[in-house]
């Protein structure tokens, strides 16, 4: 029996002594531990620095613009820097998405949904949302805020979620046909899902998509309750507003994208392979409202905080917007290309804040190299936007907030291609349009409407957010005084 013991051990001791080995000629990065990975190691470093995208740019410096990582069992390769990161956005070789237990969770164990897709069907569904997705009424929901924020101005007006059910009600119209009531109770129920989903994870999907095995041994700490709740809730709110759409739906006459695509649906019925199902699109609904809802929300708020820190940038927004708009009556996206330096402050807050430091994750779909490395089949790829945004070699001030370095000799826009706040290739966001619309059109009204400042006896808010998926502001308060 001794003997049987002894051969078990020695067993487990070699295949732990063999986990720690990296793959050939795999991207350098620090050493490995069995069954973990680097995950206790990033925890540590992200304790010190704050922020998973500063983890990067602090290994970054040791190891290269390419860094090899394992977290649980995945491969990982992060990817800082310009070059590197044009380069894997712009190749096919990386144009997968991560199929790890996270994802999969969250569209019913399969590859669903359009953002944590690829393949045939990414393609297919990529083409009918391409074809489908409008502006919605934006200017009618910048109206509603305006009013909205009018009511509260006599008090400091809480800044940090300002926008995030105006923001939640343009998609709404968009996928659903309607509108909520600012103050409806079942918006504010969806939001606190939507903000707590993006809190509790990061890009390369969190702890259960590195150790699914947690959710059998510690499935509360691990999230994995959290996160099963969460889901349930949103496909049941989703669930009962595609049954009113089914009930109502006729043929030849969309109102909306449900619509669109349950009449996509039924004229595939007969066909023996289609991506038009019903968990496709209960998952297309949830990728695009949770998408499309936090980065949008989560920049502007950080627009206004940007504003009380550099009133004399707001004032020459509020100029341009005198000047072209007028007073009598708000703005609207056909100002747009008239009003350079607002979209210029735009670009400077996206590119500043990094809302998203890191974008969504790639996955080699094949054996590949990048630079002389060897990238295997099925590596999760995170690049590092924030270090394409903060080089200091490329923007000379990259810390500094100055939006005329988006206006050219000229005096338009000027675009430059180390601006990549929405991606590169073919998995750029999908929704950049609308964002930027929607962007542009609630900035523009508020500041048309308000002169917005720091609250007196209230310390002037710190540039700082919390750490998730997203960056989202920390909280804060605004004073708002009417422009008339």
């Amino acid at each position: 029996m001794y003997i049987i013991y002894l051969g078990i051990v020695i067993a487990l001791a070699v295949l732990i002594y063999f986990d720690t080995f990296k793959p050939h000629r795999f991207p350098p990065g620090p050493k490995w531990l069995p069954l973990v990975g680097n995950y206790l190691q990033l925890q540590k470093l992200r304790h010190r620095l704050g922020y998973l995208h500063l983890v990067w740019d602090d290994l970054a410096l040791s190891y290269g613009p390419i860094i090899g990582l394992r977290l649980g069992n995945n491969l990982i390769a992060v990817i800082c820097g310009k070059e590197a990161a044009s380069t894997v956005l712009s190749t096919d070789a990386f144009d997968g998405r991560p199929d790890g237990f996270f994802f999969q969770t969250r569209t019913f164990n399969k590859r669903l949904g359009v953002v944590f897709t690829d393949g045939t069907h990414w393609l297919e569904q990529r083409r009918f949302l391409q074809r489908r997705l409008r502006d919605p009424d934006i200017a009618a929901e910048a109206c509603d805020l305006v009013d909205d924020l009018a009511k509260r101005c006599q008090h400091p007006v809480p800044m940090h979620t300002a926008f995030d059910i105006c923001v939640l009600n343009s998609l709404w119209a968009m996928l659903a046909g309607k509108r909520f009531a600012l103050n409806d109770h079942r918006l504010s129920e969806l939001l606190n899902i939507v903000h707590s989903s993006f809190r509790a994870t990061d890009m390369s999907g969190g702890l259960l998509n590195q150790m699914p095995y947690l959710r059998f041994i510690a499935p509360r700490a691990s999230g994995y309750i959290t996160l099963v709740n969460n889901l349930q809730r949103m496909w049941n709110f989703m669930k009962e507003t595609i049954h009113e759409h089914e009930t109502t739906l006729t043929a030849g006459c969309p109102r909306d994208l449900i619509d669109s695509f349950l009449l996509e649906k039924e004229e595939d019925k007969n066909k023996a392979t289609s991506s038009f199902t019903d968990e496709q699109l209960l998952s297309v609904c949830l990728d695009l409202f949770m998408a499309g809802s936090e980065t949008t929300s989560n920049t502007l708020s950080f627009a206004i905080l940007y504003m009380m820190r550099y009133p004399e940038i707001q004032q020459k927004v509020q100029a341009e917007l005198d000047s072209v708009v007028g007073r009598t009556r708000l703005p609207s996206l056909a100002d747009r290309s008239m009003m350079p330096y607002t979209e210029a402050v735009l670009m400077e807050i996206q590119r500043r804040v990094n809302t998203a430091p890191t974008s969504v994750a790639h996955r080699a779909v094949c054996d590949t190299e990048l630079f002389g490395y060897k990238i295997p089949k099925g590596t999760t790829i995170l690049v590092s936007i924030w270090s394409v945004h903060m080089d200091k070699q490329h923007w000379g001030d990259p810390e500094n907030f100055r939006p005329d370095r988006f206006i050219g000799k000229d005096g338009k826009n000027k675009h430059d291609t180390w601006f990549l706040p929405f991606g590169l290739g073919r998995r750029r966001c999908l929704g950049e349009g609308l964002a930027r619309s929607t962007m542009f059109l609630f900035f523009s009204t508020v500041l048309h409407s308000f002169s917005i400042s720091v609250p007196a006896a209230h310390p002037v808010p710190s540039l700082d957010g919390y750490d998730g998926v997203t960056l989202s502001p920390k909280p804060f308060y605004a004073t708002l005084t009417p422009r008339l």
